[in-house]
């Protein structure tokens, strides 16, 4: 368990953390990705980690490590993803920085027909250590391409694990998990996280990966919350104390594995359950979690499970309609409320 000492980082500085904790910790570890050192090929111009990748996150780590274990790359996914894998299958433990989740689709054969299956294919006699660092959400104005939120895919293939932190203490303790895990794991950082402040720890600890938290207690409906989603969820659960319905509210951290004893006992103490996903509704995890529970959970529930998920449709850029289009804490009341009728 980590020593709270009050100390507070932004969501981006405790990534970065640790990544320069992993890394002075082991040396088989390195990152590699698109501007994440200041560009490539601008030697010339004296410019070198001049802003720390697209977010800032692996800001200090070319100085620290230098070009060898902080690699730049041409803009080819498939090609600094397909040698990371390489890598981690011969012995380094490889962090690869894939932009936007958006951009999976460039690099879907290294992660889904290598990273993912490797280890299964050969019995386990070798490791793919692979840590896949990447973005998701809307609410910056990125549009369509650049702000979407694929965990639900990553979720889909066996061989791939997938964590979405939620705050800056867990982003820091999953992230140092993925690193020091065997297998290939996707962490997923929600763009609008980046900012937020919370405690951390200075010391190095971890988080175990499949494993969801309570950050509510509550008697009358679970709300499940990932990512961003949780603050989402938490807001709901506040504001629902005003109708005096007590809501307990489950950060799930992991859509593969998904902690399902967790949600599944909490759902047997409020009998009603809502998903709040930022994913679009077609083969969510909000849809995965709501068939699960309802096979595992009938007897137990006095309402059919519901789901707050983005509209199926790609993110829009205007303003006004990307805000109706990331779920938020009234819709998540009024889909509670359902419940109650």
């Amino acid at each position: 368990m980590a020593i709270s000492n009050g100390r507070q980082l932004e969501y981006r500085e405790a990534i970065n953390e640790a990544l320069l904790q992993e890394m002075e910790a082991d040396p088989s570890t390195f990152i590699i990705g698109e501007e994440i050192a200041g560009g490539a090929g601008r030697e010339h111009l004296g410019i070198e980690d001049a802003w720390g990748g697209a977010f800032r996150t692996t800001r200090g780590l070319i100085q620290k490590f230098g070009r060898k274990r902080v690699l730049d790359t041409p803009i080819s996914e498939a090609g600094f993803i397909g040698a990371a894998v390489g890598a981690a299958t011969v012995g380094s433990r490889p962090i690869a920085e894939l932009m936007f989740s958006d951009f999976f689709g460039v690099a879907a054969d290294p992660i889904l027909s290598n990273a993912a299956k490797m280890r299964y294919m050969y019995g386990s006699q070798i490791k793919v250590p692979i840590t896949l660092l990447t973005r998701i959400g809307a609410g910056t104005r990125s549009a369509a391409q650049h702000s979407q939120s694929f965990y639900s895919v990553f979720s889909h293939f066996p061989g791939l694990k997938c964590v979405l932190p939620s705050d800056p203490y867990t982003a820091k303790g999953l992230l140092l998990s993925a690193i020091r895990d065997d297998d290939p794991v996707i962490f997923c950082e929600h763009k609008l996280l980046y900012p937020e402040k919370g405690e951390v720890p200075e010391e190095s600890y971890t988080l175990p990966i499949g494993k969801g938290r309570i950050l509510k207690e509550g008697t009358d409906v679970t709300i499940v919350g990932m990512a961003r989603m949780t603050s989402v969820a938490m807001e709901a659960a506040n504001n629902l104390l005003k109708s005096d319905i007590n809501a307990e509210v489950i950060d799930l951290l992991s859509v593969s594995p998904i902690d399902y004893d967790l949600i599944l006992e909490s759902v047997k103490k409020t009998s009603r359950l809502v998903v709040v996903d930022e994913d679009t509704p077609r083969c969510s995890v909000a849809s995965e979690i709501s068939a699960v529970m309802t096979e595992e959970a009938f007897d137990y529930l006095d309402a059919p499970p519901l789901r707050v998920n983005a509209p199926h449709t790609p993110v829009p850029y205007p303003q006004h309609l990307e805000s109706l289009y990331i779920p938020n804490a009234e819709r998540v009341e009024k889909v509670v409320n359902k419940l109650f009728v």
